[in-house]
């Protein structure tokens, strides 16, 4: 009876973080504090993938996240799982960049 209610009140605290993991973290669109909820993400990796998607714009895929300095495919195939690039609106994009056609009005 004891190992019933142990191992229901780890299933109890372990819901949560299930409930995280079911949904992926958009690249395009979270701030830093969203991407330090990525599992193998802290601060300085989070602020290099902001700082990519400012100068850049914003990710095509999540395949383009090894284009981030300190991100390299092995860091690529564990991030996958908890990651999307989601659908972007112009909004996302930096200023200059991809904006309206020049000699169109």
């Amino acid at each position: 009876m004891l190992r019933f209610l142990r191992s229901l009140l780890l299933s109890l605290a372990l819901c949560p973080l299930a409930a995280m993991a079911l949904e992926p973290v958009n690249i395009n669109t979270a701030d830093t504090a969203a991407l330090q909820q990525i599992n193998g993400i802290g601060p300085s990796k989070a602020n290099a993938i902001i700082e990519y998607r400012k100068e850049h714009g914003p990710f095509a895929s999540v395949d383009d996240l090894v284009k981030v300095p300190g991100i390299g495919e092995k860091s690529l195939m564990q991030l996958k799982p908890q990651i999307t690039a989601g659908t972007t609106t112009a909004a996302a994009a930096p200023a200059g960049k991809g904006g309206a056609v020049k000699g169109k009005k």
